[in-house]
């Protein structure tokens, strides 16, 4: 009698404790945008000369203000003298006023006569929701009569980045968890299972963020909006995934006819180590990010690797508890269904057809993904110019394009040159006669061009105003001319916008030479060990590799053709591969470890078979829910998350459906025992005769 009391027990127990960190921890997923920050200079390389001049600026004290640029245009005629007077007065009314630093510039007008300028410095401390009231009492206090106003600039850019984020921890969270719902209802058609599993979700959730909470607030790792959207996609995905593959497993105990706590502690025995070995890939492919030289791709690693952690967690104990205390009523109204139930169904045809013509079926598959791959080197990750960094319409983004038409293209956002005193004049007239400069000239005591320099322990600083745009690949040229021009002057640095934008892509492209071969010799060791062999681990890293390069090759064409994006930020492609590499050998480590298991008892031709036929229907289920997850990153309107999310989402689902499903499976049913070198496992089995039925035509 004790001991039937303990074996209630203990998952009672895990499921209290579960509750009371879903209690407790549950409401840190809506307060990690308190200790979240947006300020893109604060995600910089730390080494990049862009950087360095940032250092250099706060000495002249610069560095410690953000820019906002109003913008009066007049629709046509040109601006009047006393709209001039009516403007720069209203600038100079705003010096002092809550969240200004120093006194705003004079308005001027454009060449075209048709415009006005004035810039005003922001305090950096204002905090993202402080931003708006501060720039609503700007655009309050600056109309002009007969002039529509517009604010731009890096505040004005920030404040919008703040509005795209603002709110994503109820709608992601929501739009995830519904759509993870109505995919389980619709796949076990049973009332309880889904809600406990979305609820191992929630949990794990809740755990995870309480942890990158306790932490960003000591500063020990960075948040922002991305990396929170991130993390919780990533959580609900990977906690849905592995509670899939525990619960199948239990499922089929329970058709075997054993009770719940021997259905339970079986399922959790067979399903913990490819758990284990999945949550390792992913949390380790994510912990590789720390490699990277950009802030924000070092943040999301161990933000990441928290997520997976607290997910599998969260399926090893309080799933297999909620199993056992539910029973056979987790299932209902249906019912439970032994591992080859579906022998007879689709997976049963699909093992038949790569039994009977496994060189045909890989054949078939890899040649249209090496033709898709063909497209990938085009895409352009160069960066993605400021119109398109939002999806939706952005203040910001129109005060640019006004100020573009109106202005040299690079107007409030000058790249900065840091000189030496003794030679400012001669670095500013060189820096003139690069293309692309409109004009440059030292900046003064004011903290604005002319006049004489400012110098502070010996270095002037320098502001050229380019011709372009400042996030366009012109402007980001002109820094490179004006580098090379200027580098031959010892101590000589350009930085500003369009310099950090330079840097920050060209620290991307590095990253991502240097990460990806880490990733991937991370994966392979794993599988090695998990599989027992070299091979395997060698075949299924291969096409792994080759669904990236498909993927990223369909968006290469989608995002031109489809979506109409001119580029795709530099970090896009890291982002996609270590997501879409790790979560994409999940599924062959979920599918791999159950042919193994049935190798094992059966020999290679015959476990291979029948691991597709136990799993496919839950591996395929599982694809489903993650990209559909990821899919829910679309709800931000920021292009650099929904090009992530179209990766991640079409990378998955065609990982489940092509090459999980078909290729690896028929390159190991043609490959046999070798597949398994040099493990004795696929030898032991080999002399079992070739005309053997399979588990489809025996059913």
């Amino acid at each position: 009698m004790a001991r039937r009391s303990i074996r209630w027990l203990v998952p009672a127990l895990l499921v209290l404790a579960w509750l009371a960190v879903g209690g407790g921890l549950g409401p840190f997923a809506g307060k990690l945008s308190e200790v979240a920050t947006n300020d893109q200079a604060a995600f910089l390389p730390e080494s990049a000369e862009a950087t360095r001049v940032l250092e250099v600026q706060e000495k002249f004290r610069q560095g410690d203000t953000q820019p906002v640029i109003v913008i009066w245009t007049s629709g046509g005629a040109a601006v009047t003298p006393e709209q001039t007077a009516a403007a720069t007065k209203a600038l100079a009314a705003l010096r002092g006023t809550s969240g200004v630093v120093g006194a705003p510039s004079p308005a001027f007008a454009s060449d075209d006569e048709k415009a006005l300028q004035g810039i005003v410095q922001l305090s950096p401390d204002i905090s993202s929701g402080g931003l708006g009231d501060v720039l609503d009492r700007i655009r309050e206090a600056v109309p002009v009569e007969g002039l529509t106003t517009q604010l731009g600039g890096p505040a004005a850019t920030r404040a919008d980045l703040g509005d795209a984020f603002s709110g994503i921890d109820g709608l992601l969270l929501g739009v995830a968890l519904i759509t993870v719902l109505v995919i389980l209802l619709a796949v076990y058609r049973s009332v309880l299972l889904p809600l406990a599993i979305i609820s191992g979700a929630v949990f794990a959730l809740g755990l995870a963020c309480a942890v990158v909470y306790f932490l960003a607030d000591r500063d020990i790792v960075r948040v922002d909006g991305q990396v929170q959207g991130i993390l919780s996609i990533l959580v609900i995905g990977a906690a849905t995934d592995y509670a899939l593959l525990l619960t199948a497993r239990f499922r089929e105990e329970l058709a075997a006819g054993r009770d719940r706590f021997a259905a339970g502690r079986i399922a959790l025995r067979r399903s913990i180590e490819p758990i284990v070995a999945s949550a390792a890939t992913v949390a380790l492919g994510l912990l590789a990010l720390l490699l990277s030289s950009l802030t924000n791709n070092r943040a999301l690693g161990p933000v990441g690797a928290i997520g997976i952690a607290c997910a599998a967690l969260s399926a090893l104990t309080f799933l297999p508890a909620t199993l056992v205390l539910l029973g056979r009523a987790a299932l209902w109204p249906a019912k439970p269904r032994p591992a080859d139930a579906g022998a007879g169904g689709i997976w049963g045809r699909v093992a038949t057809l790569i039994d009977r013509r496994p060189r045909l079926v890989w054949a078939a598959s890899v040649l249209p993904l090496a033709a898709l791959a063909l497209f990938a080197p085009q895409l352009n990750a160069r960066g993605v110019p400021l119109e398109e960094t939002f999806v939706n319409d952005a203040p910001s983004v129109a005060a640019q394009a006004a100020l573009s038409e109106h202005f040299p293209g690079g107007s409030g956002q000058p790249a900065v040159i840091v000189a030496p005193e003794d030679r400012a004049a001669d670095v500013t007239e060189r820096a003139k006669a690069v293309d692309g400069v409109f004009e440059a000239a030292p900046v003064s005591e004011s903290g604005r061009p002319g006049g004489a320099a400012k110098v502070v322990d010996g270095k002037v600083l320098i502001e050229a105003t380019l011709r372009d745009e400042p996030d366009s690949d012109a402007a980001k040229d002109t820094v490179k001319r004006l580098r090379d021009s200027l580098h031959s002057e010892g101590g000589v640095l350009v930085g500003g916008y369009s310099a950090q934008q330079l840097d920050t892509t060209d620290t991307a492209k590095k990253d991502t030479l240097l990460i990806v071969p880490v990733v991937l010799v991370i994966i392979l060791l794993i599988l090695i060990v998990l599989l027992r062999s070299l091979a395997m681990p060698v075949l299924l890293v291969a096409t792994v590799a080759l669904n990236f390069l498909a993927t990223l090759g369909v968006s290469t064409l989608v995002f031109e053709h489809l979506f109409g994006f001119t580029g795709s930020d530099a970090s896009v492609p890291l982002y996609g591969f270590v997501f879409l590499v790790a979560l994409g050998v999940d599924y062959n480590i979920f599918l791999m470890s159950r042919v193994r298991e049935e190798t094992e008892l059966h020999g290679a031709r015959e476990g291979v078979l029948r691991g597709l036929v136990s799993t496919g229907g839950v591996i395929t289920s599982a694809g489903v829910v993650l990209a559909a997850t990821f899919a829910a990153l679309v709800v931000i309107p920021l292009t650099f998350l929904v090009q992530t999310a179209f990766i991640v989402a079409f990378g998955v689902l065609l990982d489940t459906l092509v090459v999980r499903s078909l290729l690896v499976p028929a390159l190991v049913r043609d490959l046999g025992g070798r597949a398994w070198w040099p493990s004795r496992l696929g030898r032991a089995h080999e002399s079992r005769p070739a005309a053997e039925p399979s588990p489809a035509q025996r059913h």
